[in-house]
């Protein structure tokens, strides 16, 4: 084997690898991102009303104590609420919104309220 075909060889498996290692990456990204770089039409009312409705239950904390997201028709709750309790709540209230596909719940219990 000459050195120009042994380069040749390097240059095809560099190549493979780096293939392979981001190919299916994209793919994956492509499925996650339905509708562009912009949102899922909707997401920005999906959002409003989710915040709307959070704000009717004080027990969850001052208005936008809980920082709500929506990707995609899909709701995420983020922040600290007083009680176990009130993260299953909030993300109750979340699910009755029309439009809304899936909640992901980070929230968690603010230590200082004893949770």
């Amino acid at each position: 084997m000459n050195r120009s075909t042994s380069n040749k060889s390097i240059y095809v498996w560099i190549g493979a690898l780096l293939l392979t290692n981001t190919l299916p990456g994209c793919a994956v990204y492509r499925a996650d991102e339905k509708c562009g770089w912009g949102g899922c039409p909707g997401d920005a009312k999906i959002t409003a009303s989710v915040r709307a409705r959070l704000a009717q239950h004080p027990e969850l904390g001052p208005p936008d104590y809980v920082y709500v997201r929506t990707v995609n028709h899909v709701v995420y709750l983020e922040g600290r609420v007083r009680s176990r309790f009130d993260i299953d709540a909030a993300a109750s209230v979340a699910r009755q919104v029309a439009g809304v596909t899936e909640v992901v719940n980070g929230l968690g219990v603010n230590e200082a309220n004893g949770g």
